[in-house]
């Protein structure tokens, strides 16, 4: 406890359920750290739940204002964990998607906006991902400033009550597991495998 309370971090690859796990924390009754600058949109009818300052980590020294967030939750991509300083305690949820749900979400998240999609194939880029989540995964094992919780985003949609008290029992406090359940909109899964 030398360093407050943790920080609730939701990470995952982009696509993977964060804004979801984000609303389910606010409305059981977390604090979250979000700006408030990226506005929901088709891709996420109920919000980002973004923090401009996340998308500095890497190249911003000056990590201080991350004090505030002791004691809150905030959302911080998974290519950026490595950048976490030390000086905090985290306690992690990190969610799981499918990656062909990811890869077709993401791709109808960048046509919505109509922006120019990577020539690329989607075989290439999950097998990035893939590398990029077994390096994550190790280094959150090997760094003991972070606890982690693994959360699957179909199970969440699935069976919300149960996933909503377990991320409860996780984060600590008092949250609300029933509020939290009922932040989960089945409708807003749209891009199944």
């Amino acid at each position: 406890m030398r360093f407050g309370r943790p920080i609730v971090v939701v990470s995952g690859l982009p696509r993977s359920g964060t804004s979801m796990a984000m609303r389910m924390l606010e409305a059981g009754g977390l604090e979250v750290v979000s700006d408030g600058l990226r506005v929901a949109d088709e891709s996420n009818p109920t919000g980002y739940y973004e923090d401009e300052r996340v998308k500095e980590l890497d190249k911003s020294a000056d990590t201080s204002w991350l004090n505030e967030a002791r004691g809150k939750a905030i959302k911080v991509i998974s290519f950026l964990l490595r950048d976490l300083p030390d000086t905090n305690n985290y306690r992690v949820i990190f969610m799981h998607r499918p990656m062909g749900e990811v890869m077709t979400s993401q791709n109808a998240m960048l046509r919505a906006r109509q922006e120019r999609v990577e020539v690329t194939t989607d075989e290439r880029i999950a097998r990035q991902y893939e590398d990029h989540l077994r390096a994550v995964s190790a280094l959150l094992a090997r760094r003991p400033c972070f606890d982690v919780l693994d959360v699957d985003y179909p199970e969440v949609v699935d069976r919300p009550l149960e996933q909503a008290e377990r991320i409860a029992r996780f984060v600590g406090g008092p949250l609300d597991a029933s509020k939290m359940a009922a932040a989960v909109d089945r409708a807003l899964y749209r891009n199944r495998g």
